[in-house]
Parts: structure tokens; sequence; C-alpha cells
């Protein structure tokens, strides 16, 4: 079975947004040093890219015309085919490459099939609404958050506000030169 996993930066305070709803706090280009490598092999795994409304706009504006050599997670990040979870898109381009997939049905008991298809593992960045209905679901099998060195004081979080105690298992970590920590967790039922 495919695992679903998510992938937030954060805060070192905890937030995956800030007051405003921007990520400006992790958007320093220092941050990725060292982190890039990493991203890299982790998207050698991936065969899908799930988002939602917000982070697909985000996105297509910065990553379908990125430099490969100041962004070497480009080209990857843009053959990989996605899914956008949408009431309101009719349709998701991606500049010159594949356009996204736009699903407006139930996002829960749409990952729930993809997880059961053969294939590499699916990826969810950022869409932290989409992040909490399928957190909320039990559908992460992953949870691989980057905790920059920052504190944003208040903000919004990835998980719903009411959500149960969900007991963790750390099962890598790395920490950069730039301050920024890499912590990979996994329910602890989970193997």
């Amino acid at each position: 079975m495919r695992k679903l996993i998510v992938q937030q930066w954060i805060s070192a305070d905890g937030f995956a947004s800030d007051r405003n709803g921007t990520t400006a706090f992790f958007e320093d280009e220092k941050y990725n040093e060292g982190w890039t490598e990493n991203e890299l092999q982790l998207l050698e795994n991936i065969d899908t890219i799930l988002l939602g409304a917000n982070t697909y706009k985000m996105f297509i504006n910065y990553w379908p015309d990125v430099d490969p050599a100041k962004e070497p997670v480009g080209p990857a990040l843009n053959t990989i085919p996605k899914i956008v979870f949408s009431n309101t898109l009719e349709s998701a381009p991606w500049g010159n490459w594949e356009p996204a997939t736009v699903v407006s049905e139930n996002a829960v008991e749409y990952v729930q099939n993809l997880k059961q298809q053969p294939g590499k593992d699916l990826i969810l960045w950022g869409s932290l609404s989409l992040c909490s209905t399928l957190a909320e679901a039990g559908l992460p099998d992953e949870y691989h958050l980057t905790v920059a060195p920052a504190f944003v004081g208040t903000g919004k979080h990835f998980l719903p506000e009411g959500m149960e105690l969900l007991d963790m298992e750390l099962f890598g970590y790395e920490t950069f030169p730039t301050g920024v920590v890499s912590l990979k967790y996994r329910p602890r039922n989970a193997k």
C-alpha cells in the first residue's frame, strides 16, 4: 500500500503559517542549504503530489518557471503528477508542464482510494485545510516536519484544533547548519 506523507515547514513555535496567512518565516533561500539534497532523495519515492487550491495558487506563481540551477527540486516537482483538491477551480495549468488534475469530490475517499492503488508514495505539501481534513481521518502515514529557526507568535496549525492526541514515533531527524531541523514522525501504532 502507498504511504501518504505530509510534509510541512513550521515555525519553531509550531505554526505552518503566520498571523497573515503567509509562509514568509521560512522563505529565505538560506534555509535550503543541505535540505534540498534530502528533498531530492524523498522525491525519488513519490509519484503524486497533493495540493489544496491555495497552495496550488502559491506554487503556480513560482515552480513551473523556476531556474533548476537555483532550485534543484524544480525539475522533479514539475514532472511529478499533481492533484489539486478544490471546489472552485475548473482547471489547474502548470506552465509548460502537464497540468494538475482538479478533484472536487470527497478528499478523504479519494485519497483512501489512491493509497490502495499501485505506485510510489503520495506527498501533501502545505495545503493546511486539506492536511487538517486528511489528518482528522487518520490517513497520513508519516509527518515530515521541517522546523525553521523562527518564532511567529500566532498563526495557523496544520492539524485540526480539536484533534485528539496522536501519539507519534520519531523515526528520523537531521539538523542543518542554518538552524533548520528536519523531524520525521509516524503514528506509533503504524510500522
